[in-house]
């Protein structure tokens, strides 16, 4: 902080975001070269920094003299939105590019692993970085940019262009780039010493030889050994565990040597991941295929290994010491007897790795007092094969859920079994070995007997109780059996090309490569088409044009000032939340004595430090502080004051509350029972009678997950209390200053104009800020007031996950009437929503879902219900979409349900229902400049459709255990909401704009100034957006809906038509004068150069009257995925996506929101699963168990196209919304999935139709794949045994897989 460097960001604290990548160089003594990787900065001690250099953002380049080529190519391709998570990956790609000045597109999508964005959507991100790569697709490289092959060519009916212009950015030159500093090469040289820092609780010490380090851990036989700080930085940051005295081990020549041996290779236990992957390689590159078996096996498994900062810094030793029963090692070590050497002052001693290592979980044979020095993997021998298996819910930088290693030794010149191991993670609380299993099948012949009895042993063996901790039971029981299967399939292929067994591979199973390989895509690719600006318009009009970001720029190089980056005020105090352990309780007493004696502890503000009201909320439901009751686990009881960010912590956990526990209530299905606390919301289309010209009906129901917002940057705040008259001013990352500053007053007791909310620009949104943050906000406020000093507040990010609520989970019921030819007649449909604690928005959520119920589809006859449900979970708000996207994806599964029952093709059906031009929907509101119909047809064009399906068809008829699925999917998404503008005109011509919207990475403010650069006819080099704040523009509607260009937009162009008005007399009397001329003129005349805009919609529920939406916004997408049968796991082959966006204001925004919106939405549909216990504690709280999709996630193709010839009248310059419409498109992914499933389910002889809930995890996916691994009678099954995945709709678990609490597994894999 003292030389106020704030590019890093902090986003998770956990290394699992890699916002807060950085550069780490050093001299390596043992290799004698100097070493560049990544590292996360959150988890990197500062002790373990003594002759290392560090390179952040702000030393590659910047926006005042150059910035580097890494940073320039990401802003200029669009690839920063709300720029919080762009610092860290423009530093992986810089140090990449210090590495490899010539990389190849595999090694940068490598290189992005352990970075994550929540805007984007990963494309422009990798489009821009393209250019780097040494071959890079399209035309050599000139992808998109001029002389690509595509441009001018005709793709269907769109037209590609080029959204930035590679030839224009600066090469990338290896010579320019700083110098290792040589003084830290030389002091290498030197005789190294002992180091130790002490702390005011912690020891760390720093040996430069083994005999140094046995004497410190005989001394300190309890002390950590660290090298990376993965494990134990997480430990003592989340988990709240303090180790006195730190050993770091990384200077030792003993435990970083490499020894290659008869038997093995040698690897001291200090050697990174990253360096042991090295070694394998070469390895693997230099011996025989034989010798290699188990080495290809660990780099298997290491390439899914966390991210590269993870293994850039984390060592082998640590990951066998963590002894987690879900490492992605461990089993591969344990099956391949791999010998460990530990030291003491008593000796050495070597041991293998086998069941007797690990003693209990997360404990092992090692001794206290004792060291791993070195680990030795050994060489396969010939007539022995290996192979390594993971399952996660994501592919990239995932813990396992289920993880092993499997080995097997014929006898010589046969297929019979010499040796077996078998060892699994994730199935007890340790790593095992299947001991039973491997002595029944040792002396067998490899063939179809053996492979039966392996899996009823193993069914036996590898088994879990009903509630075993983690829940996810018969998947976790299904992997050990389909790994074996894979394992028996690779085996037996192997000894086909080997000649032992007879049977080839493709004859008897039917798969065309093998069954083994992962489901990888090939470096992602593809090409964007948008609409052109009209032929003659003027160069300086902006509009239409993808203009770069405005901040983009200041973003890549870390210079964009977020709300945390603000410099200390003087005396300013720390705030750390005290929150509820309980969800249902009353509070009997709070005591903070103990936190009292915390060094630099200032004060506990609670409910009686409130100086106004202590009521607060969208619904007056809430309060700033729990006072008597506390009804959700993070409800805000009180917050502790401390002089720093770390004593406020640790003050904060000191303060101990007891509770007396009422019953929580958790899930949708068990508030229904009382429905006395649930509220209503009805529509009803009267018309025919439901059972009028009706030939058939079908139930059914579908049950929708929530949705974490995973903004990059966690809430925060910043109180600076004024001294006079009850003045604030609040510095905030919130989308809604207008009750940021309402509710702050209320709290205060002050006039809402004595409160000034100022935003600069958010990491992110979502609709995650636009209520939540306000309370966060007050309790901010009120500390401010009662200390009289500034105040700063960001939330950790398990904090934030756990407080802040997200999407609302829904059950959908429905029943639905048809006749024979598909064509849907009547729907009856209830949905049920978990509002959580308090109302917030939820009213509003459950009205856009009933509002779109039909997603695009002519219902002659509907009568529905909404039903929120109040439960103790903190209250569910805002996101993406508001319900829409819930309302929509039932709509799908009752017609993807219809179309199987009716026997015909889905894409069919759907057209056969869609709406017309002038067609009225169920709230009886006219469709008006319908263009769905014709997203229909082009999105089927464009995508090859029926031409692909065959070409589907045909691969899964060759394929048993891989499925591909394709599906087409429509939405026709509402829009309404109002909005103001202030426009300054200064004497010199420039202008400042400010409005009532804020920006979050969604190009607002670079929008707003194209439509002023039009209305007023000067460039947008002349106009500047400050911030938003609440003495600008007052009462201003919460930036949200997606409305915010359009209402912004016309109240800004509203605002500058004022002022050309009164310009008007002054361009009449000099009409050849410059801007700058007329504007000193109308000074001097005391004209105004100040000017306000402001831009009826309604609808009653009750009467089904009125006018929901000003307009609609339409899109298809249709994508095509490929399952894995046996494990879950899918692969988004290829998007294609035709939107209409109206004439759009800047295509490479639009281009942008509608990627980013699409690749949240897979995340919604397919990956992200909240999991709470069933006391209401959120278990995934944090990158490590919440998975949000990562660089892999995104489809090996996507097309973005947007519908041309389609102006919308009712917005500014024929503009439409595209924040939000765009998320459900990622529907077509999930319908993709079932269709794959329907092919594997087929295959079983099962062809009805089936329930797949939201989120399609590789959980459901493979339990949805019956056959016969999953029908195996385990010796835990009986009678009620377990319940249908739908019964548990809240996703409730007693606990991670592993059998902890809660936060042991997010470094597990580390």
């Amino acid at each position: 902080l003292s030389v106020g460097l704030c590019g890093t960001k902090l986003g998770c604290g956990e290394g699992g975001c890699g916002a807060c990548t950085v550069m780490i160089s050093k001299y390596d003594p043992f290799r004698k070269k100097i070493l560049h990787h990544t590292a996360n900065a959150c988890l990197f001690p500062i002790c373990a920094l003594h002759h290392v250099a560090v390179t952040t953002v702000e030393g590659i380049g910047n926006t005042k003299s150059r910035l580097h080529p890494a940073q320039e190519r990401i802003a200029k391709s669009h690839g920063s939105q709300c720029g919080f998570c762009t610092p860290g990956i423009v530093m992986s790609m810089y140090t990449l590019l210090r590495n490899n000045p010539e990389p190849h597109m595999e090694d940068i999508e490598d290189a992005f692993q352990g970075n994550l964005c929540r805007c984007t959507g990963y494309r422009p991100i990798l489009e821009g970085y393209r250019t780097f790569a040494k071959v890079s697709g399209c035309c050599g490289g000139k992808a998109n940019g001029p002389g690509c092959c595509m441009n001018g060519k005709e793709n269907s009916t769109m037209t590609s262009s080029s959204l930035f212009n590679s030839s224009e950015f600066q090469p990338l030159d290896p010579t320019q780039e700083p110098i290792f500093p040589p003084e830290l090469m030389v002091s290498f040289n030197k005789q190294q010493k002992q180091m130790c820092f002490k702390g005011e609780r912690v020891m760390w010490i720093q040996p430069t030889t083994l005999s140094e380090l046995v004497a410190l851990k005989s001394q300190y036989p309890n002390a950590k050994l660290v090298v990376g700080n993965t494990e134990v930085g997480i430990e003592m940051r989340l988990k709240n565990l303090l180790y006195p005295v730190i050993i770091a081990p990384a200077w030792i020549p003993e435990m970083n040597a490499v020894q290659h041996t008869e038997t093995g290779v040698t690897i001291g236990a200090a050697c990174t991941l990253k360096s042991v992957e090295e070694v394998m390689r070469k390895a693997v590159s230099d011996l025989p295929p034989y010798k290699t078996e188990i080495f290809q096996a660990v780099l298997e498994q290491l390439r899914w290994f966390a991210g590269p900062q993870i293994r850039n810094v984390a060592a082998i030793g640590g990951n066998i010491m963590t002894a987690s029963p879900i490492s992605d090692l461990n089993p591969v070590l344990m099956a391949s007897g791999s010998k460990l050497t530990l030291v003491s002052k008593e000796g050495r001693r070597t041991v293998t790795m086998d069941e007797k290592f690990f003693t209990g979980y997360r404990k092992t044979i090692v001794k206290p007092e004792e060291i791993l020095l070195s680990v030795e993997i050994p060489y396969s021998k010939k007539g022995e094969y290996f192979s390594a298996f993971k399952q996660a819910s994501r592919r990239e930088d995932d813990i396992a859920i289920v993880t092993c290693g499997m080995r097997v030794l014929f006898k010589d010149g046969t297929s019979q079994v010499e040796e077996i191991k078998l060892s699994y993670g994730g199935m007890a609380p340790t790593t095992i070995l299947a001991l039973k299993t491997c002595k029944e099948l040792t002396g067998r012949g490899w063939n179809d007997k053996l492979l039966q009895d392996a899996c009823r042993l193993l069914s036996g063996e590898m088994d879990l109780s009903p509630s075993a901790p983690g829940g996810m039971v018969d998947f976790r029981r299904t992997l050990t059996l389909s790994f074996f299967f894979k394992f028996y399939l690779t085996v037996l292929q192997k000894l086909s090309k080997s000649g032992t067994v007879s049977a080839p591979w493709e004859g008897r199973f039917g798969e065309g490569e093998p069954l083994c390989a992962a489901l990888v895509g090939k470096a992602r690719g593809g090409f964007r088409f948008e609409q052109e600006v009209p032929k003659g318009q003027a160069v300086e009009d902006m509009v239409g044009r993808p203009l770069v970001h405005v901040s983009a720029s200041k973003q890549a190089s870390g210079e964009a000032v977020y709300c945390d980056d603000i410099p200390h005020y003087e005396n300013e105090l720390y705030l750390t939340l005290v929150t509820s352990t309980k969800a249902h309780a009353k509070i009997l007493s709070v005591d903070t004595s103990e936190a009292q004696s915390v060094p630099g502890f200032v004060c506990f503000v609670s409910a009686k430090d409130v100086p106004g009201s202590n009521v607060t909320g969208i619904a007056n439901d809430e309060t700033v502080f729990a006072k008597d009751v506390v009804t959700c686990v993070g409800h805000i009881i009180g917050a502790v004051l401390a002089d720093t960010q770390e004593h406020s912590r640790r003050a904060a956990k000191a303060v101990k509350i007891k509770y007396e526990e009422l019953k929580p209530i958790v899930t949708i299905q068990v508030r229904c029972r009382f429905k006395s606390t649930c509220d209503g919301r009805h529509l009803i289309t009267p018309g025919i009678s439901f059972l009028q010209d009706i030939s058939f009906h079908f139930l059914g129901e579908m049950y929708l997950g929530g949705q974490e917002h995973f903004y990059l940057e966690t809430h925060c705040t910043l109180a600076v209390p004024k001294g006079e008259d009850g003045e604030m001013e609040l510095f905030v990352s919130t989308q809604n200053p207008m009750k940021t500053q309402e509710f702050a007053a209320n709290a205060l007791g002050v006039p809402s104009n004595r409160v000034v909310v100022r935003v600069k620009r958010m990491g992110g949104g979502f609709g995650g800020k636009e209520t939540r943050s306000t309370i966060l906000t007050s309790v901010v406020a009120v500390a401010a007031f009662k200390t009289g000093r500034a105040v700063r507040c960001m939330l950790d990010r398990d904090e934030d996950m756990l407080i802040s609520g997200g999407r609302h989970p829904f059950l959908g019921r429905y029943k639905v009437g048809f006749m024979k030819n598909g064509r849907v007649k009547s729907l009856e449909v209830s949905y049920y929503s978990n509002g959580g604690n308090s109302v917030d928005l939820s009213h509003g959520v459950m009205d856009r879902a009933l509002l779109h119920l039909d997603n695009s589809y002519n219902i002659p006859n509907v009568s529905s219900v909404g039903i929120v449900c109040k439960t103790n979970l903190p209250s569910n708000t805002a996101f993406r979409g508001f319900g829409g996207p819930q309302g929509m994806m039932i709509a799908e599964c009752w017609m993807s349900d219809l179309a199987r029952k009716c026997g015909l093709p889905p894409e069919e059906v759907r057209k056969l229902n869609l709406y017309h031009e002038g067609d009225t929907t169920h709230f009886n509101q006219k469709l008006e400049g319908f263009t769905l119909r014709r997203c229909w047809d082009e999105c089927l064009s464009s995508s090859s459709y029926h031409a692909r399906k065959k070409l589907i068809e045909e691969f899964n008829k060759q394929n048993r255990w891989k499925k591909r699925g394709m599906s087409i999917i429509p939405t026709k998404f509402g829009i309404s909401f109002t909005a103001g503008a202030l426009v300054h005109v200064y004497t010199d011509g420039s202008v400042l704009l400010t409005h009532g919207g804020t920006e979050m990475g969604q190009g607002l403010h670079t929008k707003m100034i194209q439509v002023a650069s039009r209305a007023l006819g000067v460039p947008t080099s002349k106009i500047y957006i400050s911030e938003t704040s609440t003495n600008t523009v007052p009462n201003t509607s919460p930036t949200a809906a997606s409305v915010s260009a359009d209402i912004n937009g016309m109240a800004v162009y509203n605002a500058c038509q004022t002022i050309l008005k009164r310009l008007e007399p002054i361009k009449q009397s000099n009409p050849k004068g410059s801007w700058e001329d007329w504007i000193k003129t109308a000074y001097e005349s005391c004209v105004s150069l100040s000017a306000t805009g402001i831009p009826d919609v309604g609808y009653n529920f009750e009467k089904n009257e009125g006018k929901p939406f000003s307009y609609f916004s339409y899109g298809v997408a249709c994508s095509e995925v490929e399952i894995d049968c046996l494990t879950g796991d899918h692969k988004n082959i290829r998007t294609d996506i035709v939107m209409d966006v109206g004439t759009s204001l800047n295509p490479a925004i639009d281009i942008g929101q509608i990627e980013g919106a699409f690749v949240q939405g897979i995340g919604l549909f397919t990956m992200e699963e909240l999991r709470y216990s069933p006391e209401g504690n959120l278990y995934t709280r944090g990158p490590g168990m919440y998975k949000i999709p990562a660089f892999g996630d995104i489809p090996t193709e996507f097309y973005v196209s947007l519908l041309r010839d389609c102006p919308n009248s009712k917005a500014v310059y024929s503009s439409k919304a595209v924040g939000e419409p765009p998320l459900f498109l990622s529907a077509s992914v999930f319908y993709a999935i079932k269709d794959a499933i329907y092919s594997a389910r087929k295959d079983s002889g099962l062809t009805e139709a089936f329930r797949l809930d939201s989120p399609a995890t590789p959980e459901r996916i493979r339990n949805a794949c019956v056959d016969i691994f999953t029908k195996m009678k385990r010796p835990n099954d009986g009678p009620g045994s377990t319940l249908p995945e739908h019964e548990n709709i809240g996703n409730i678990v007693s606990g991670c897989p592993a059998g902890c609490a809660t936060l042991c597994c997010i470094s597990a894999s580390r």
